[in-house]
């Protein structure tokens, strides 16, 4: 542990305290040795000071042999000792130093910083008396001087030194803070407690101490003395964040959670707790998701955030991705904006407003800002694949393509992002008319998910549609109506390759599932139900069916010609 003293670089004695150091018993020197002693220092000082350190300890090492008792060279070669990792050596000569000038405070301080060093802590104590001797109005020698009976486990020795430091300084928090170690080493927390209370009376308006003390009792299994003064600490405080975030937490300890989350909530509307500390607490509720009492609080939460906090771009982001867990599009969208106008550096804010422009069929905004972001993120895959999905729903494939491909490109791990970006180039290949293209990206999208259930969907309807591998489309199309069942598309899909097989019973079952699981009456779905029930030999039903699909909106010359002529035509 670390002692408080400062160290002394040089000690420049004069030449006569240099010339004149005396032990007891000793043969006084000559006047050619004292002088010899003298330049013998200096000389030795000389090369110290140019850091010629070898050259220094010899020379200091010379005065030695000559005047055994020089106290200023046993301090001086004692540090130079130190500094080639000697340290039994220079202890040695610091222990001579002292008993020859025992009224020299470096010398004393020079060698509490060699005990520490070799933590021969039992002889700490007895140099830091020495030092208050000397020195004793310097409140640092006290602070070592307990710091060492601490270490030894001599708790109240230092719990005394401590109290005669107070007489010197006063009531200070370092003062308390040391008392608050020794006194939760000895399990004394009614000490801490009172060190603690004499800091709340000094400082009545200061909430830390409020804070610590509630901690204290806290941690100790006093939940009630913590909640009475911590509430103190509020009505000292009351706009104090971490005070609000501690009594939060007390009150969810009592389990009265209606109290903890209203100081929750008062917590997050104070300026001074951290946004990132606020930000843990909101996320923390998402393993609880989807408990609808998880999501209102975090969503609750996370609007006091983005208020409190305008400027600040997670704040932002934060709000948005709860409004998004709670299915709250629109409102999730105007957050992610406002917070990629503070900082568009965030690339996973601006996936996510893409991602939701994508499914409100905003495709222009979509192609807007995704292509925005690429121009500071071109090499993100997922990015890459939204924007050429937006082309592609814009009817737009040869644009649709480059995307898809560099989506594809980029990838090499996920799975996910790979199936479904060659799905994409399937149905872009498609519009394309690049058939044989369109049938590998599908084939590739399928190496990568073989149970993904649109990709299986569009493949097996664009075979169906060109009446090519009609027993492949038919099991592919069987399959996505099993991983998706009662899916309107999914079902008119499969009925119309029946209908291509000329199985024509089978087709009618699937298009009439379909049809009755389609809210929307689709008119591709009632043309085809038309088509199924002329070869089953209803003209009249098919008729029926082929006006109702007109109704519904389809248009086509060969629809009309259905219609006027009362048959199917290819």
């Amino acid at each position: 542990m670390k002692f408080k003293h400062a160290l002394l670089g040089l000690c420049w004695l004069s030449a006569a305290a240099v010339a004149q150091s005396n032990m007891p018993g000793r043969k006084p020197l000559t006047s050619v040795d004292s002088l010899m002693v003298q330049q013998l220092y200096f000389s030795a000082l000389r090369e110290k000071t140019i850091e010629n350190l070898p050259q220094a300890t010899e020379l200091f090492s010379k005065v030695l042999q000559t005047d055994a008792g020089n106290d200023a060279a046993m301090y001086e070669l004692a540090n130079l000792l130190k500094l080639q990792s000697k340290r039994a050596e220079a202890q040695q000569l610091l222990e001579r130093a002292v008993t020859v000038k025992p009224d020299n405070e470096w010398y004393w301080v020079s060698l509490a910083e060699s005990y520490e060093k070799t933590n021969n802590i039992g002889r700490l104590q007895h140099v830091f008396d020495e030092l208050i001797r000397i020195n004793p109005d310097k409140p640092e020698y006290y602070f070592d001087k307990a710091n060492a009976l601490y270490l030894e486990k001599r708790y109240d020795e230092a719990l005394n030194t401590y109290s005669k430091l107070e007489q010197l300084t006063g009531p200070t928090e370092d003062l308390v803070a040391a008392r608050r170690r020794v006194y939760l080493r000895q399990g004394k927390v009614d000490g801490v407690a009172e060190e603690l209370e004499r800091l709340i009376v000094a400082n009545p308006n200061e909430t830390k101490f409020y804070l610590q003390l509630g901690e204290l009792y806290n941690a100790n299994n006093f939940p009630d003395k913590a909640l009475h003064v911590l509430q103190r600490g509020e009505k000292v405080s009351p706009q104090n964040g971490m005070l609000q975030l501690a009594l939060a937490d007390s009150y969810r300890a009592k389990k009265d959670n209606e109290t903890s989350f209203t100081h929750l909530e008062k917590a997050f509307a104070a300026t001074d707790l951290d946004v990132d500390q606020k930000v843990r607490i909101v996320l923390g509720y998402l393993p609880k998701f989807p408990e609808p009492n998880a999501k209102a609080s975090a969503t609750a939460l996370s609007k006091i955030l983005a208020d409190t906090h305008p400027n600040d771009a997670k704040a932002l982001a934060v709000y948005g991705d709860m409004l998004l867990q709670s299915e709250k599009y629109k409102e999730a969208k105007v957050a992610y904006k406002k917070a990629i106008q503070l900082n568009n550096g965030i690339y996973a804010i601006q996936e996510q407003l893409v991602r939701l422009e994508l499914g409100d069929n905003e495709v222009n905004e979509a192609i807007k800002d995704g292509e925005n972001s690429l121009s500071m993120f071109p090499n993100q895959a997922w990015m890459n694949y939204l924007v050429g999905v937006a082309w592609l729903q814009k009817k737009d494939p040869q644009k649709a393509v480059a995307y898809l491909k560099n989506a594809a490109d980029l990838e090499t791990q996920d799975k996910e992002l790979l199936g479904q970006a060659n799905a994409a180039l399937g149905d872009t290949y498609h519009e394309l008319k690049d058939n044989t293209k369109s049938d590998a990206a599908y084939e590739k999208a399928l190496s990568y998910n073989a149970d993904n259930a649109y990709t299986l969907n569009n493949y097996a309807y664009y075979l169906s549609i060109r009446g090519e591998q009609l027993d492949k489309a038919a099991r592919m199309s069987k399959r996505s109506n099993e991983l998706q069942p009662n899916t309107p598309s999914f079902e008119d899909t499969y009925a119309w390759i029946l209908f291509r097989q000329k199985k024509y019973s089978d087709a009618r079952l699937w298009m009439e599932k379909a049809l009755q699981h389609d809210k929307k009456q689709s008119a591709v779905q009632t043309e085809h139900y038309g088509d199924i029930m002329f070869y089953l030999g209803d003209t009249e039903a098919a008729v029926q069916n082929w006006k109702k699909a007109k109704q519904n909106g389809a248009q086509s010359p060969v629809l009309d010609r259905k219609i006027n002529e009362k048959k199917y035509i290819e």
